[in-house]
């Protein structure tokens, strides 16, 4: 079985993935860990150096090797990843279960104030300009998104819960 997790960036996808992976004794990949260790350089180098349309390619690429070479794992996906390259409906083709992990913009404002230095995207975004950068962004990647077979609300939920939202919509 063969289930993606997408969402925003911050959303949880890694660590629910890897935990949803434990607990269904599955193989868990993170695409963007991938793409690293495939490319020989982080995210962050890659979109520096190369840019972000050079980046798309690759991760379009390596999102299709990736869902052609594994029978079954847990795949977590970047937060646009969906979004190019006619990537989402790779996903919806080639997976049994797509899950979009839905936050608030506010949710999502907290977490990635925490983690910017980690996030190319907003990394010289000022704290203030946060709220409206992501409300923004996730108006248009939306759409996208909320093409997954699943949608699991994560606000205010720990992490536990929503692995068990997803394992119930497994069975």
């Amino acid at each position: 079985m063969k289930i993606v997790l997408v969402g925003y960036m911050a959303s949880g996808k890694t660590s629910v993935g890897k935990l949803l992976a434990k607990e269904l004794e599955h193989k868990f990949i993170d695409l963007d860990e991938y793409i690293e260790v495939q490319q020989e350089q982080s995210i962050k180098t890659i979109f520096s150096e190369k840019g972000e349309i050079y980046f798309r390619k690759v991760e379009h690429k390596m999102l299709k090797k990736v869902l052609d070479e594994n029978d079954s794992m847990i795949l977590s996906t970047g937060g646009g990843t969906p979004c190019y390259a006619g990537n989402m409906d790779v996903i919806l083709k080639n997976s049994e279960h797509s899950i979009y992990l839905q936050l608030t913009v506010p949710e999502l404002v907290e977490r990635i104030r925490r983690e910017k230095e980690q996030r190319p995207l907003v990394q010289k975004i000022a704290d203030e300009e946060l709220p409206e950068f992501i409300g923004k962004h996730l108006f248009e990647r939306r759409q996208f998104y909320s093409q997954a077979m699943h949608i699991i609300d994560c606000n205010d939920k720990p992490l536990e819960a929503v692995v068990s939202a997803i394992k119930e919509l497994l069975v």
